[in-house]
């Protein structure tokens, strides 16, 4: 049934009182240049589904199996998991065999790397879901036996304590608990923690996506549930992990109705990413239907610090295309999916007037929320899933072979303006 709710211009008031009340004499930081590096390597296959940085080490991965140097000279098998140096884009020797898609990476203590996916085997070893290895090597760390099963679509870390999301049980459970929290050193299930998630008993509760504040104070997590301790949370719900033991906050939105963009509720809540600072947070959506009344297909800003119901800041419209992945920076908020344009409330699957045209890839400012001139350009495939922003610039990946208006096979980076 649909759900109908006011509609969210792209400037809500809040939002410009937010671009009033920037310093005047402060020039904004500017997005990256639109000219993407020519070192990075290329996948020429499959897709790119994550990103992580360990030290000078960039790691990739989704589901491929070749990757070739920056110059295409030399092809190197790969299976799922790959890494280069940020300093040259040199491809390193890290070359695990995982036997199903790596969906999420997150750093690990001592310098490992955590991969999570739906697979079950790593060079043959049993490895259900997810693992730590040592990225010299390759081989999982001795001591990390997490012990659950499903399938693992996000990752996130704050000291030892490792979120893992997805359609995930653990134990001998048979029912998806959708967030579990274990030690990132040794994978041991943390019993003090369960946001409690649930879901109507025909469709069960998988998390899509969680993101940390840079303070470590509170999680967000996205996905396909209506509950969260007991608490009515559509798809959205934010935690409280100060302490250890973290609690459902009284903040929620009722924006993202549950069969608004599709037959059937799953979840067409994407990513969600905090700010810098942790004062506000975006989520980006996919869904069927395009409407301005409804958040299919946008990124939408959401203040943090507030309570009880929330309402978006401001929201941008594709116009009936999806977004996949969001990367909050000072400069801007990167999108990247299926998306054909921005600013475009009144489109559906067209371009609707005001529209702006930002194939596969583009940026928002942070506080007006309209698209930034930047756009690069990317073949848009099914999309683009993956970013990385680091002091440099700003990784991509995703599963096409064209971005910036060249060839860059699934990986690409833009520096920053001043490097």
């Amino acid at each position: 049934m649909r759900r109908h709710r006011a509609t969210f211009p792209a400037v809500t008031a809040l939002a410009a009182c937010l671009l009033a009340a920037a310093p005047a004499a402060a020039a904004p930081p500017q997005p990256v240049h639109d000219d993407p590096a020519d070192w990075t390597p290329h996948l020429t296959d499959g897709e790119v589904w994550a990103l992580a940085r360990v030290g000078d080490t960039v790691l990739v991965a989704g589901e491929f199996g070749a990757v070739t140097s920056a110059d295409k000279a030399t092809r190197y098998e790969r299976h799922n998991l790959m890494a280069f140096r940020i300093s040259d884009g040199a491809v390193l020797d890290l070359a695990p065999k995982f036997d199903g898609p790596v969906y999420a990476l997150s750093p690990g203590p001592d310098g490992t790397v955590i991969a999570a996916g739906d697979f079950r085997t790593v060079d043959g070893l049993p490895q259900r879901a997810i693992t730590r290895l040592d990225p010299a090597t390759g081989r999982p760390v001795p001591g990390f036996t997490p012990k659950i099963t499903g399938e693992v679509l996000t990752l996130a870390r704050h000291g030892d304590d490792l979120y893992v999301g997805g359609r995930v049980a653990v134990d001998d459970q048979t029912y998806s608990r959708g967030l579990i929290r274990m030690s990132a050193d040794t994978g041991a299930l943390d019993p003090a923690f369960d946001a409690r998630l649930a879901a109507p008993a025909d469709r069960p509760v998988k998390v899509q996506d969680v993101a940390i504040s840079a303070d470590g104070a509170r999680l967000l997590a996205i996905g396909s549930f209506t509950t969260a301790d007991s608490n009515p949370r559509e798809q959205v719900a934010m935690l409280d992990i100060s302490t250890p033991a973290a609690k459902v906050t009284d903040w929620h939105t009722s924006f993202y109705g549950l069969d608004d963009c599709g037959d059937g509720f799953h979840t067409y809540l994407r990513a969600a990413d905090f700010s810098p600072d942790g004062r506000f947070a975006v989520i980006v959506t996919s869904g069927h239907s395009s409407d301005d009344e409804l958040a299919c297909g946008t990124a939408a800003r959401y203040e943090t610090a507030g309570h009880g119901e929330q309402q978006p800041t401001w929201v941008n419209h594709t116009g009936g295309n999806s977004l996949f992945a969001v990367e909050v920076t000072p400069a801007a908020v990167y999108v990247g999916g299926h998306l054909q344009w921005l600013d475009n409330p009144d489109g559906d699957k067209s371009k609707g007037p005001g529209a702006v045209d930002r194939k596969g890839i583009g940026a928002i400012d942070p506080r007006s929320g309209r698209a930034l001139p930047w756009n690069p350009t990317r073949t848009r495939g099914e999309g683009l899933r993956a970013f990385l922003s680091i002091a440099k610039g700003l990784f991509v990946g995703s599963d096409t072979d064209r971005l910036g208006h060249e060839y860059h096979g699934r990986v690409g980076f833009f520096p920053r303006r001043d490097q």
